[in-house]
């Protein structure tokens, strides 16, 4: 009874029970926006045999394995030239695990994982989901039906992002120690836009605050494995410039509809090559000796921790390379690529001349700074 009430508690941010799935999948199939979705997964069946395949699930397992299991294989045909996920040595199928992953991609981080997950015979994982993108039932009900569960952004008021927070960190606990689901996260919020994959210490003290009587037991109890997700041609890469041109020309307020645009504009767009790599769990040791620091000290230096693994396990493509030469003025890197890559990538910088009303010279030097960041961060954790 004790459990059945803590679970009710969650009610407002958890995902979709099974019991629940059937009454989901009759919204999602009468929405107005389905028969596109459909078309996107599946182009040669007819609309009315993809409608009773979906009302036919009763189960998350069902929709996971058969239509997200779909909806990755198609963005991967579409879009991707090579995928890859290395790593899996480092987990047991028994156990569950915090995944805490850089953030390129508002939803094929995550959801390129799942599939990579099921491949390797490992289960799916939960997802946090952003109360941003919660934007009509069709995404609530794709979303909470896809083991995600909500998250609020810090944009709110003080009190209620404290609170949030505390329901986040005990819901994420109850679901690695009670449900036996893995769970994933952004190590910060938001996507990097800059590439500059930093550990937000904050995330780290969000993981603590149901146990702050003991902040090492806290972390060692959820298991905590970084993972380094890396795009050969960055996902909405000049929308990114863009959104930080004017962030650093003033007040960037975004808007409405943005955060679908980038959602659609990353399974649409052509990434290359993709890899995530899994990196090593964070031991008990590791955390032991930073143990006897200060709180806020502690959170910063586990934050540390994990940017080392992702940044060291972060891979490099020409891209990066030939960013990091042009930026800095050298060819210190010239024998990681070729005339023809330099040229190709010459070309997709040269889209930031479409955009005439910005200053094109400094939209360029942001669109460098995209690809060349992980260069220069992998320096300096060498």
């Amino acid at each position: 009874m004790e459990t059945k009430s803590l679970y009710k508690k969650f009610d407002d941010i958890r995902p979709y029970n099974d019991d629940e799935i059937p009454m989901a999948m009759e919204r999602i199939s009468e929405n107005e926006l389905f028969p596109l979705v459909a078309s996107y997964v599946y182009p040669s069946e007819p609309l009315e045999d993809v409608r009773q395949r979906i009302v036919g699930y009763k189960t998350t397992y069902d929709f996971q394995i058969n239509t997200m299991w779909d909806v990755n294989r198609r963005i991967i045909k579409n879009s991707i030239t090579d995928f890859s996920c290395s790593g899996f040595e480092w987990l047991q199928k028994d156990k569950s695990y915090l995944y805490v992953s850089n953030h390129r991609d508002i939803m094929l981080d995550s959801c390129l994982l799942q599939y990579a997950l099921v491949k390797n015979g490992f289960d799916t994982s939960e997802i946090t989901f952003g109360a941003n993108l919660m934007v009509n039932q069709f995404v609530i009900d794709i979303g909470r039906s896809n083991k995600m569960f909500k998250i609020e952004r810090p944009n709110i008021d003080k009190r209620k992002f404290y609170r949030s927070s505390l329901l986040t960190s005990e819901y994420i606990r109850y679901a690695i120690t009670e449900k036996c689901q893995s769970v994933w996260i952004a190590q910060r919020n938001g996507r990097a836009k800059d590439s500059n994959d930093f550990t937000d210490p904050g995330v780290i003290k969000m993981f603590c605050m149901i146990r702050k009587e003991d902040k090492v037991k806290a972390l060692s109890e959820l298991n905590i494995v970084p993972i380094a997700v890396s795009y050969e041609w960055e996902s909405c890469d000049m929308l990114k410039t863009i959104e930080l041109f004017k962030s650093q020309n003033g007040v960037y307020i975004k808007q409405p509809g943005e955060d679908m645009k980038s959602v659609l504009t990353g399974i649409m767009q052509q990434k290359g090559r993709v890899h995530i790599e899994l990196c090593e769990p964070i031991s008990n040791e590791e955390l032991e000796e930073c143990a006897l620091l200060p709180d806020s000290d502690f959170h910063k230096a586990v934050a540390k921790i994990i940017d080392k693994r992702i940044i060291s396990a972060y891979r490099l493509y020409p891209n990066n390379y030939i960013a990091y030469d042009i930026l800095k003025g050298t060819s210190r890197f010239s024998d990681k690529y070729d005339t023809g890559q330099r040229e190709k990538f010459i070309f997709h910088m040269d889209e930031c001349e479409k955009y005439d009303d910005y200053d094109i010279n400094q939209l360029k030097k942001i669109y460098l700074g995209i690809y060349a960041n992980p260069v220069a961060n992998k320096l300096i954790y060498k």
